[in-house]
C-alpha cells in the first residue's frame, strides 16, 4: 500500500516557515537580502582568488572551491523558498524533490570534506612550513577537491536513492525544503537508523586530528608572537568548522528528544542561508591578502 502511494505521488506540499502572509512578505525581503548578499560575497572571493596572483596557494584555491560549493548549496533551495514565500500554493514536484535533495546534500556533504582537506592544509602550514609548497603542490590539490566533490556526490546519490525508496505515506512537508529528515519523517516505516554518521565523522576526525597536531606544534613554539602567528592562520577555518560541523552534530546526531521540527528548520536556514553568507566574510575580514585583492580591484574601476 505504502508503495502505491509513493508512485502515485506527483508533488509534495511544503509547510514552509509561516502561514501568516505578513510575516513571509518580510520572510522574503530579510532573505532576499541574505541571498544576494551569499552569491555576491562568495563570487566576489572565486574572482578576486582568479585574479590575484597572491593568492595562488593551495588555501586560497581551497577557499575557491567552498565558496562554489556554498553558492551550488544555496541555489538548491532558497531560490524556491523565495517563491514559496509568495505563492499560496506551496507545492513542489515530486522529482524536482528528488533533484533537490540530491543537489543540496552532495553539496553539504561535499562541505564537510573540504573543511577536512582545509585541516590538512592548515596543518601542513603549521608543521612542515619549509614543505608545504612541495607537499601541497597542484595535482594533491585538485585531486583532494575533487575527491571531496566525488565523495559528497556518491553519498548524495546513496542516500537519496534510500530515501526515496521508502513507502511515502503524506505529502506535506513540515520544512521549506526537501530535506532527508524531513523527507524521512514521511514514511510508513521506522527510519530512527541514523545515515549521517559516517559522513559527519569521517571529516570531523580529519579535523579533529590535524588541528590536534596543531596544537602540539604551536605549544613548542617559545616566542607568543610567533604562536599567535602560528594561530592566525587556522583561525578563519577554525571558525567555520566549529559552526557547520557543531551543528551538523547537534542535527543529525544528536537524540531525537533534543530539538523540534522548528529547531531542526533553523538549522537547515543556517546552512543554506547564514553559513555560505558568513564565509566570504569570515575569510575576508580576518585577512589582509584577501583585503589587499580586494582593494586592488576596486582601484582598477575607479580608474
Amino acid at each position: 500500500m505504502g508503495r502505491e502511494n509513493q508512485t502515485r505521488m506527483s508533488e509534495f506540499i511544503l509547510l514552509g516557515l509561516s502561514s501568516l502572509w505578513e510575516t513571509q512578505v518580510s520572510l522574503f525581503v530579510l532573505f532576499l537580502a541574505m541571498y544576494l548578499v551569499t552569491v555576491l560575497g562568495n563570487f566576489l572571493i572565486m574572482l578576486l582568488i582568479r585574479l590575484d596572483s597572491r593568492l595562488k596557494t593551495p588555501m586560497y584555491f581551497f577557499l575557491s572551491v567552498l565558496s562554489f560549493v556554498d553558492v551550488c548549496y544555496t541555489n538548491s533551495t532558497v531560490p524556491q523558498m523565495l517563491v514559496h514565500f509568495l505563492s499560496a500554493r506551496k507545492s513542489i514536484p515530486f522529482y524536482s524533490c528528488v533533484l533537490q535533495l540530491l543537489i543540496s546534500l552532495a553539496m553539504g556533504s561535499a562541505e564537510f570534506f573540504l573543511l577536512g582537506a582545509m585541516a590538512y592544509d592548515r596543518y601542513v602550514a603549521v608543521c612542515h612550513p619549509l614543505h608545504y609548497t612541495v607537499i601541497m603542490h597542484g595535482e594533491l590539490c585538485l585531486g583532494l577537491a575533487a575527491g571531496c566533490l566525488v565523495t559528497g556526490f556518491m553519498n548524495s546519490l546513496m542516500q537519496t536513492i534510500i530515501t526515496f525508496q521508502l513507502p511515502l505515506c503524506r505529502k506535506v512537508v513540515n520544512h521549506f525544503a526537501c530535506e532527508m529528515l524531513a523527507m524521512l519523517r514521511l514514511a510508513c516505516v521506522d527510519t530512527s537508523f541514523n545515515k549521517g554518521f559516517l559522513m559527519i565523522m569521517l571529516p570531523f576526525s580529519l579535523v579533529l586530528s590535524s588541528y590536534g597536531r596543531i596544537v602540539i606544534a604551536i605549544l613548542h613554539i617559545h616566542s607568543a608572537q610567533g604562536r599567535s602567528k602560528a594561530f592566525g592562520t587556522c583561525a578563519s577555518h577554525l571558525t567555520v568548522v566549529s559552526m557547520c560541523f557543531g551543528t551538523a552534530i547537534f542535527t543529525y546526531l544528536g537524540p531525537r528528544s533534543a530539538y523540534s521540527v522548528e529547531g531542526e528548520k533553523m538549522v537547515a536556514l543556517f546552512y543554506a542561508v547564514v553559513a555560505p553568507m558568513l564565509n566570504p566574510l569570515i575569510y575576508s575580514l580576518r585577512n589582509k591578502e584577501v583585503m589587499a585583492a580586494l582593494t586592488k580591484v576596486l582601484e582598477k574601476f575607479k580608474g
